[in-house]
Formats: C-alpha cells, sequence, structure tokens
C-alpha cells in the first residue's frame, strides 16, 4: 500500500465538509423553538435595566416589543441577538 500525504488544506477542506454534513443533519432533526416572550420586568431583571431606561430603549426602537391588550411583549432571542450584537470588546472599554 502507497503512502499518502495530507496536506493542511486537505484538512480544511475534511473539516468544512463534515461541518456542512453535521449542519444538514441537524437541520433535518431540530424542530422550530417556540418563542419565549418576556414582559417588562423580565426584561429589567435580565438586563438589569429601570423601567425608565427599558421605555427610553423601547422609544428610540433599540429594543423591539409588542404591545396586546396594553401589555407590552419582547421576544427573549430578539433580546439575546441585540445584546449579542452591541458586544464590547475589552480592548474598547479601557
Amino acid at each position: 500500500m502507497g503512502a499518502s500525504v495530507v496536506t493542511t488544506e486537505d484538512l480544511m477542506d475534511f473539516r468544512k465538509k463534515l461541518l456542512e454534513e453535521f449542519k444538514d443533519l441537524m437541520m433535518e432533526h431540530t424542530h422550530p423553538v417556540p418563542k419565549t416572550w418576556l414582559r417588562s420586568a423580565d426584561v429589567m431583571d435580565r438586563l438589569g435595566i429601570s423601567h425608565g431606561t427599558l421605555q427610553k430603549l423601547r422609544s428610540k426602537k433599540v429594543i423591539p416589543s409588542y404591545k396586546i391588550e396594553g401589555i407590552l411583549f419582547y421576544d427573549a432571542i430578539e433580546i439575546d441577538a441585540i445584546l449579542m450584537s452591541n458586544k464590547v470588546q475589552m480592548e474598547e472599554v479601557a
């Protein structure tokens, strides 16, 4: 049996194909996650902010809300996505 040379590029291609196949399998067997709805108090606790700050973020359209019969609801996934999209690196803080 002859020897084969495996390059780093070959390994990277294999990795990409393997990850794609794994992703496809996960998509086939994953059911959609139901939305988790939060009320204002839940969002304030989750973010550690006051009612006034939440109201300001809502009015500036930073945090989307949904109103049903006078009660405001927030999508937990949207709140998490907003937090992650506004991530600050440690060197930016200093």
